[in-house]
Formats: structure tokens, C-alpha cells, sequence
């Protein structure tokens, strides 16, 4: 009981292990903040590489040639436009990623 007593009143070490909380929390709170940073910007990135790549124009065509004994006829292909190039309407597929501009808080939409 004495030994109890004596741990209970001892306050060796109170002030070093309350600074080291606060900074721990400190840590934390900002290792979240800029966690959340990098979330947006890596999505933002995706966002773009996603609008690059749904941007891609496949046509292609080239005239067909002639010369003294042959010949070859031209050829051409157009890019059909894909379910997700169409505008967005109601009922429309669920998986196309819409790139939406971020806004500035407290503007409005």
C-alpha cells in the first residue's frame, strides 16, 4: 500500500509526457489535414488523365493512290461516339465519370 501511495504522489516525468501528447496531437492533426491534401490531389490527376483519355480521337483517313499499272482505294474511320460521351441524362449509365470543375467554398453552384 505504501508502494501505491508513493506511485500516486510521484509526478516525475508529468511535464515531459504532456508536451509529448501535445505534439503528438499536433502531429496528427496535421498529418490528417495534409493526408486529405493529397487525397484531392490525386484524384484531381486521376480526373484529368481520365478527361485525356476520353478525349482521344481513333479517325483517321487517307485518299487512295493511282500510278501507271495500280492502284489502291482510300479507306477512312471515324470514332462512334462511346455511351459515356453523351451528355449525362436522366437514367443514363452509372460507371462514366463525370469531370466536375472544383469551387471555391462558400460560392455557390
Amino acid at each position: 500500500m505504501k508502494l501505491f501511495a508513493q506511485l500516486w504522489s510521484d509526478e516525475t516525468g508529468f511535464v515531459i509526457s504532456s508536451e509529448l501528447i501535445l505534439i503528438a496531437t499536433l502531429l496528427v492533426i496535421g498529418l490528417i489535414a495534409g493526408l486529405s491534401t493529397i487525397r484531392d490531389q490525386v484524384i484531381g490527376e486521376l480526373a484529368d488523365i481520365a478527361d485525356a483519355f476520353s478525349s482521344i480521337n481513333n479517325s483517321y483517313q487517307f485518299s487512295g493512290l493511282s500510278g501507271h499499272s495500280g492502284g489502291t482505294p482510300g479507306t477512312q474511320f471515324v470514332d462512334i461516339e462511346d455511351f459515356c460521351d453523351a451528355a449525362a441524362t436522366a437514367g443514363a449509365f452509372a460507371n462514366c465519370i463525370d469531370v466536375v470543375a472544383p469551387t471555391a467554398e462558400g460560392a455557390g453552384t
